[in-house]
């Protein structure tokens, strides 16, 4: 029996340690700007050691919900690791909750992740029962694979898996712009696309106080804070370094981490990527931001311009890095040169949807001040932060590379700003 005992409580014991170091450190307390979650870490580590039985995983379910830059989840429960994602079940759930919706009694929406699985026909239904729409759908449509991940907070073998939205009448949800991404990403393919997004993001305090700032007042004017070091500088860094290794836990691209302009505010680089997967690892890292800022009692904000920094503080976007091969080739200099002006071209339609809401969001941020361009008029040059579209000075002097679109708010979907820009150099 002592036998049995040590077993369990060895079995207990056994927790990755990358989630045992996300949860320790998910005690620890900013002072004034954040609060301690209420579960001491030995607690919290001793209860996600419980094992499972058999080959069980759980598998969370990530969604872009209506207003077409917050997220959604929920977990369930599986036998065992479909494997690929097209083998992953569909799932659905409450629109009208989610502002995908508008009325309650046709409100199901289909979380779309992999093909589906036949059960039965209508027909074989021997009581002639009028099955639920939702189920109707499952039966006779076939769905494409999305992204499944490595999850680093429940650890093991369990998965995060993101997650396309469907109507209840299979149309792609207003918000689900992968579907139309990919079509283009389909496309260009033979161009071997290549794309790099620098998400800029704010910490904030459960009441919407930038964290760090003095409640009764601002502090120092921006100058000191970016690439900084220090306690009257830096605030939130071991939020952005659980973040990193989370990121990196979960397989995710991303190339590096640094403070930004305004006291709060950060930034990661995610990519290279190619094709679509720029937009699927952009979300899953949001969602990864999202969740352990929510362990050290702290929010996110992704929008470009918040109220109480549309004084002397940078703003926040999402910039967006893009090559083909042709461009990242000897003399691809040309290339990348002959695309200004078909992005010039398409200068007012990038504008509306480089963020959720036509590019009013993005108003308050693209003034020309702060290292940002003009709204209303495109420009681009060598390493000017100013312009719309940026060539790296290395890139110049190498005469190949890549371009910077500085445009895309830090809200942006990264489907549609992936779509645009391959779309708007290569198919207009």
């Amino acid at each position: 029996m002592f036998g049995i005992a040590r077993t369990a409580v060895a079995r207990l014991a056994q927790v990755r340690q990358p989630l045992k170091d996300l949860l320790r450190q998910s005690t620890r307390s900013y002072g004034e700007f954040a609060v301690n979650i209420p579960l001491a870490a030995a607690t919290v580590d001793t209860n996600m050691g419980i094992p499972l039985v058999g080959n069980k995983i759980l598998a969370t379910y990530i969604w872009v919900d209506g207003t077409g830059e917050n997220l959604r989840e929920k977990t369930r429960t599986l036998e065992n690791d479909p494997g690929a994602p097209e083998n992953y079940p569909r799932w659905s759930f409450d629109g009208s909750s989610t502002y995908q919706a508008l009325k309650g009694e046709d409100s199901d929406m289909i979380l779309k992740v992999g093909p589906i699985q036949h059960i039965c026909e209508p027909s074989t239904n021997e009581k002639n029962i009028r099955l639920p729409l939702e189920l109707l759908n499952i039966l006779r449509t076939p769905l494409e694979p999305a992204a499944v991940y490595p999850d680093p907070f429940f650890g093991g073998n369990h998965k995060l898996v993101l997650c396309k939205v469907l109507d209840p009448h299979e149309k792609p949800a207003k918000t689900n712009h992968r579907a139309k991404c990919k079509e283009v990403m389909d496309k260009i393919d033979h161009t071997n696309p290549w794309f790099g997004m620098e998400q800029e993001y704010l910490f904030l305090d459960r009441d919407g106080h930038p964290l760090g700032w003095p409640k009764f007042g601002f502090p120092k004017p921006q100058g000191p804070y970016y690439c900084a070091v220090g306690g009257d500088r830096i605030f939130g860094r071991e939020i952005v370094n659980t973040h990193y290794r989370a990121s990196i836990y979960a397989g995710l691209a991303i190339f590096g981490i640094n403070s930004e302009v305004t006291p709060g505010q950060w930034e990661y680089q995610l990519g290279q990527c190619r094709g679509i997967e720029m937009g699927d690892q952009m979300w899953m890292s949001r969602y990864l931001l999202h969740r352990v800022a929510e362990q050290f009692g702290v929010t996110v904000t992704f929008h470009p311009k918040p109220a109480i920094t549309r004084g002397n503080w940078n703003g926040a976007g999402c910039h967006c890095n893009f090559s083909t091969e042709e461009m990242r080739g000897e003399g691809g200099i040309a290339a990348i040169e002959a695309a200004m002006p078909k992005l010039e071209a398409t200068h007012k339609e990038c504008i509306r949807v480089y963020d959720p809401h036509d590019g009013e969001d993005n108003k308050h941020r693209l003034t020309g001040k702060h290292e940002t361009s003009s709204y209303d008029h495109f420009s681009w040059g060598v390493a000017n932060r100013a312009a719309s579209v940026r060539l790296p000075r290395g890139v110049a002097q190498a005469k190949k590379g890549y371009l910077e679109d500085r445009r895309p708010s830090s809200n942006c979907d990264p489907y549609q700003v992936t779509r645009m820009i391959a779309e708007s150099i290569l198919l207009r």
